[in-house]
């Protein structure tokens, strides 16, 4: 499929998303927001479950970039710096606008019935745990920086997930915030650990 029809595509999807959500946003109705016949959208996707399983790979795709992109530019930064780039890349405006936003709620309801989109799910869990826990694991004990990172991961996903479901819509600066004074906490308090004699921790 031509890219430039398979953006317009995954546009109209987010967008109908964003007017009536998952269960009213038709093939009928994506297709006239892209301006093309519904016979199209069953041809190349085979519906909508898989037009939206298409659109999250593409929200997947941007999340995962917002990350390395903040990364690539730190070098060879602290595992302090690589953790704050991971933070910031999944509060990117690529995945908090609410179009973005409202598609990530939908997609995370319907995996946990759609066996496809539940492997999509999974493959993002661990890309987050394993990318924070790489860096927990540069300052810490194995078990502590597994620990660490699924901390980590839970307190990104709640605040976007507050957020988002919040009426004014998700306060970006606020959530990261909230999570680099969770993560100095994580830093600290292992510090503290280190201080002392291990037979006294």
């Amino acid at each position: 499929m031509e890219p430039i029809r398979r953006h317009q595509l995954i546009q109209a999807t987010m967008k109908a998303i964003d007017e009536v959500g998952l269960a009213d946003a038709t093939v009928m109705r994506i297709a006239r927001h892209a301006g093309v016949s519904a016979g199209i959208i069953s041809h190349y996707f085979g519906g909508k479950d898989g037009l939206l399983e298409a659109t999250m790979r593409q929200i997947l795709s941007d999340l995962g970039e917002a990350v390395a992109a903040r990364r690539r530019a730190l070098g060879s930064g602290s595992p302090r710096e690589h953790l704050q780039a991971i933070i910031d890349g999944n509060f990117d405006r690529s995945q908090v606008s609410g179009p973005a936003a409202k598609t990530w709620l939908a997609f995370w309801s319907s995996s946990m019935h759609k066996p496809q989109l539940q492997r999509l799910q999974q493959v993002n869990d661990r890309r987050l745990y394993s990318n924070l826990c790489s860096q927990f694991h540069r300052l810490m004990p194995r078990e502590k920086a597994r620990d660490a990172a699924r901390g980590l991961a839970a307190m990104i996903d709640g605040l976007w997930l507050r957020g988002t479901l919040t009426p004014e819509g998700l306060d970006t600066e606020r959530a990261r915030r909230l999570a680099q004074a969770y993560l100095d906490q994580l830093l600290a308090a292992h510090d503290t650990t280190q201080a002392f004699p291990e037979e006294f921790v």
